[in-house]
């Protein structure tokens, strides 16, 4: 199962890619596109920070720490092998993301944002809403479905 976290994370690394390319070429000279008119605009943003643009300028200390989290995951992952496919959907959502924002970080120095939504004032992009809704409910499943924690619950019983 593990290798199947890695070609999620591979497909969502190559989609997020092939959007930031689209992005650059056609919407980057004219800054905006409206998608659904009070709702969803694409709008190229080159973000130094991190979440919501905090934390400006600390391009090389979040490719280490992101690359830390990577291996992290990847580790857990390989090394102790849990229960459960979600796991590693959610990992695989993780880890392309992650990996996504990185090459960006590395190449450019900034991440490209494109995400515009009306309800929702921060621009992101695809990366972004992969790692959040991986982590949102990894967090989720960690603390209320996840096999190890039922397994330790049958053997009190």
């Amino acid at each position: 199962m593990p290798f199947v976290a890695l070609l999620i994370g591979a497909l969502v690394v190559a989609v997020d890619q092939i959007i930031k390319v689209i992005v650059v070429n056609n919407v980057k000279p004219s800054g905006t596109v409206t998608v659904i008119d009070g709702l969803f605009n694409l709008q190229y943003v080159e973000n130094n920070g991190v979440a919501f643009g905090m934390f400006q300028n600390m391009r090389w200390f979040f490719v280490a720490l992101t690359s830390l989290m990577i291996f992290a995951v990847i580790f857990y992952m390989f090394k102790k092998r849990p229960q459960g496919k979600l796991f590693y959907i959610l990992a695989g959502l993780i880890i392309g993301g992650g990996i996504g924002n990185l090459i960006d970080r590395v190449l450019y120095g900034y991440v490209i944002d494109y995400i515009s939504l009306s309800f929702f004032p921060p621009v992101c992009n695809f990366a972004d809403y992969c790692i959040t809704i991986g982590v949102i409910i990894l967090a989720l499943w960690l603390l209320f479905k996840s096999p190890s924690k039922s397994k330790k619950a049958n053997k009190n019983d």
